[in-house]
Parts: C-alpha cells; structure tokens; sequence
C-alpha cells in the first residue's frame, strides 16, 4: 500500500509539473481569458494568495533606536506578529528587542558596533565574551539569524576599521563554530551603495577598486560561510539626483517607457532592479555568482524639508506599497528571475533624535502608537497593497540634499544613479501630475505568468507532501 500511494503521488505530481510546462505554452492572455472564471484558475490564485499570507520570508525590516518615543519591545513584538513581516534587523544587540522577539518565528539580525571592529579583530576572546552576552542567553528562543559586524564600514574612509573588518568578522565566526552554531547563524557586514563605482547600465556594475582587495577577502569569506552580500540601495537618492517626472515614476515601480541596458538589451522597468543586478553584476565579474544578494536597507521618507524632493506619503506609500507588490509576485530582477531577495525595509518606527534634514526623521512605516503611518498592505488581515495616490512632484526649483551619515545606523548613502538609455524608438512623455496613474492598472503579463507558475508549483509541492512523510 505504501508503494502504491507513493508511486501514486509521484506520477500524480510529475504530471501537474509536465501539465504546467505544455499547458503553459499557449498564449498567456488567451489562457487567462478561458481559465478566468473556472475553478482552476480560482485554485490557482488561491494557492498563490496562501503562500503570499504564509510564506514571506523575504520581507524584513529595520528596527532603528536613535528615538525618546518608541513603544516597548514587547508591543513591537505583537505589533510584527500582526503582519506579514517576517525578519528584523537591529543596529545593535539590544536585549530586551531580542528577548521579545523569542517564540515569534520572526528572524533577526544583529549588529556588532563599528567601534567593538577592532578589538574584535585582535582578540578572539573578545569575540566569544561578545557572543556569550549576546547570543547564548537568547538562542534559539530568539531566532538569530545573522550577526552583521559594522555598518557601511567599507564606504567610511577609516583605514582601521576597514583593516580589521576581515579579521573581525573571521574571529566572530570560529566563536560561533566553537559552540556548534556557526552554520546556523550567519556572519556578515553592510554595506552602502558607496562601494559601487558603476551601475549605469546595470551590466557594467563594478565596484571601487581602491577597496578592491579589502572586499575580495570579505566576497570570499561570504562565499566560503554560506553568508549573503549585504547592501543598501535607495531609489530615493537616485531620484534626488535626477528629479525628473519618468524617474519617479522609474523609481516608484509606476508605468514608464523603461530603460534599456546598452550591453544586454534588457529593458528595466523599475529603478530597485537596475540597482539590485548592477550589484549581482558586479560580485559576477569577480567570481562570486554564488554569494546570494540581501538587501538590507531600503525605503523612502514620506515628510521632507521645503528644499527636499521626492518626500511625500503618496511617494512614499508608491515605492514601499510597489516594492512588496514586487516581492510577493517572485518575479525577480532580470538577472535573478523567479525568486525574490531578502529586503528588509526601512524603517519600522521614525527616529526622532537623528540629525539632518527632515527627511531622515520620517522613514517610519508605523507609529509610536502603533498604528501605521500609511497603509501598504502588511498586515495579516489584508495581504492587499491599497492603491496609492498620484505621486507628488516635486517643484522645479526645488534642489537635492545630500544625506547625512549618522550613528549607530547611518542614513544611507547616495547610490550611483543608472541613467539608463531609454527605450529606442519610444519617446518617453513626462507624465503630468494631474493624469499619472500611480499604479499600474492590472497585471502585467509576465507578473500573471509568475503568479500562476508559483500557485502550480505549490499544487505539487502539495501533492508531494504526503508522500514525504509515509515512511
């Protein structure tokens, strides 16, 4: 009987998999108007709107503390289980955060300061005194998943740390190999779009090779640990840069003419792709296609300065509504097609007491009092993304500001802009202000294709299931 029901659910699941890649070949619109109101296509969705609710493990997001007015970790802690959030990531390693998220099966990152790099670096018993009251107390209660050693510290111009990141980062590892943890929790660093000295057009991404060297041995520790690239792209700086109408609607994920990459021909609808394969483009060209991508701060501020452009709430709901909606579709990037990468958003609360402009004080996608700043779908009760308003443009003489680099957790520095070439023989039209539709209407075709090979992978992972456990 158990060979039966085995051989049953293979043949059974070898079918719908051969199903899907025949069936799948006809045209896809005429396919969505013949299966639209059957109850096939209806499982299909169904299937997809469950792993969208219960499977989104590429969603994070930033937990910064440079703030008076935060609510306790523990209502934090109930307010993340509400959504569809599923990894955090803190600056530090602040106890009481890490001690309420434990039973959650939320993941965390942590951080080490930049200023513990070096005596981490020239003490391996600094490393496994700093696990001991860090992680052992908490683990695996409190699902650490990844200790990130210094933020942007590739970018910061200190020799010393820049020296000692390696060495830190190595001695941290054999502290967590020491105690048998060392494949479960991941060593790492971030780092800021700095490092980057091309990404315009996406395929040419490089890095700076004045870091060259420094960032090989860091590329091959990630490589030899299994632990991601870290980074923080910001289509917000992008736009500050090129404030044009087509760049915010680029940077938005709103509908645009799109840009083509001169030495691929693919064409990038979308500024977060662009940078996201320059970034995949550059680790490429150094030999570490198999270092995977996190993307470890990303968002845009929904209040600015009078001199500041591109803040706003219908911006800001755009970019951080447009990018879930990215995520969740498994889409990918051109260069990283049918999955999506770890972004952790940011950020989950304002941070009051940060210095610059007011920009800087209004990433917050909730409240201190717990209610959100603006709707962008998160939570559990509705997996949907409202429909933004019409983005706001800026005024023509309005000027960028640059961002200010702060402490524990810096603002994110400026990225190379990709100006990619526009599209040829389309004329791309600015759109007006009054008339831009700030979503785009429907599903786009390769977005449905996505959806339904996810809702027909998961009907066979469904049918496979209890064959997996009959033995």
């Amino acid at each position: 009987m158990l060979c039966f029901c085995t051989l049953y659910f293979k043949k059974l699941s070898l079918f719908i998999l051969l199903l899907h890649q025949s069936f799948f070949s006809i045209k896809l619109t005429s396919m969505a108007n013949s299966f639209h109101n059957s109850s096939f296509f209806l499982l299909l969705c169904f299937l997809h709107f469950v792993l969208v609710a219960k499977s989104q493990s590429f969603i994070g997001i930033n937990y910064g503390q440079v703030a008076d007015n935060l609510p306790a970790p523990e209502a934090t802690a109930k307010l993340l289980q509400s959504t569809s959030i599923q990894k955090v990531r803190l600056y530090g390693s602040d106890p009481a955060i890490i001690k309420a998220l434990a039973n959650t099966g939320i993941g965390i990152m942590i951080g080490v300061a930049n200023g513990d790099i070096p005596a981490m670096a020239s003490d391996p018993n600094f490393a496994k005194g700093w696990l001991s009251s860090n992680v052992l107390p908490f683990y695996p209660a409190s699902e650490i998943i990844v200790i990130n050693v210094g933020n942007e510290v590739m970018s910061s111009n200190d020799q010393n740390l820049m020296t000692n990141l390696l060495p830190a980062m190595q001695n941290l590892q054999k502290a967590l190999n020491d105690v048998s943890i060392g494949g479960k929790v991941k060593v790492s660093t971030v780092h800021s779009m700095a490092v980057m000295k091309q990404s315009d057009p996406p395929s040419s991404g490089n890095f700076d090779p004045n870091i060259g060297d420094l960032l090989k041995g860091l590329l091959e520790f990630n490589k030899a640990t299994g632990s991601p690239f870290a980074i923080n792209p910001y289509p917000f700086f992008a736009y500050q840069s090129d404030p044009r109408p087509d760049t915010l609607a680029f940077c938005l994920f709103q509908p645009n003419a799109g840009r083509v990459d001169a030495g691929t021909k693919i064409k990038y609808t979308n500024m977060f792709d662009a940078q996201v394969d320059a970034i995949r483009a550059a680790l490429n060209a150094m030999g570490f296609k198999e270092v995977e991508i996190v993307i470890a701060e990303t968002g845009w501020p929904y209040k600015g300065d009078s001199n500041e452009v591109g803040p706003s709430i219908e911006n800001a709901k755009a970019y951080n509504g447009n990018l879930i909606a990215h995520l969740r579709s498994m889409v990918g990037t051109p260069l990283m097609p049918g999955k999506s990468v770890d972004t952790y958003l940011f950020a989950i609360y304002d941070e009051d007491l940060k210095p610059g402009p007011t920009s800087e004080r209004s990433f917050g996608l909730f409240k201190p009092d717990l209610t959100m700043s603006y709707d962008i779908g998160l939570s559990k009760a509705n997996n949907q993304v409202p429909t933004p308003k019409t983005p706001v443009s800026p005024s023509p003489n309005a000027s960028p500001k640059a961002p200010v680099s702060l402490s524990p957790n810096p603002a994110p520095k400026a990225p190379v802009t990709p100006t990619l070439v526009p599209t040829p023989n389309t004329t791309v039209t600015p759109p007006s202000p009054k008339t831009e539709k700030s979503v785009k209407a429907g599903v786009s075709d390769s977005q449905l294709q996505a959806n339904i090979n996810v809702g027909m992978l998961v009907l066979s992972q469904i049918l496979w299931y209890p064959m997996l456990h009959m033995r």
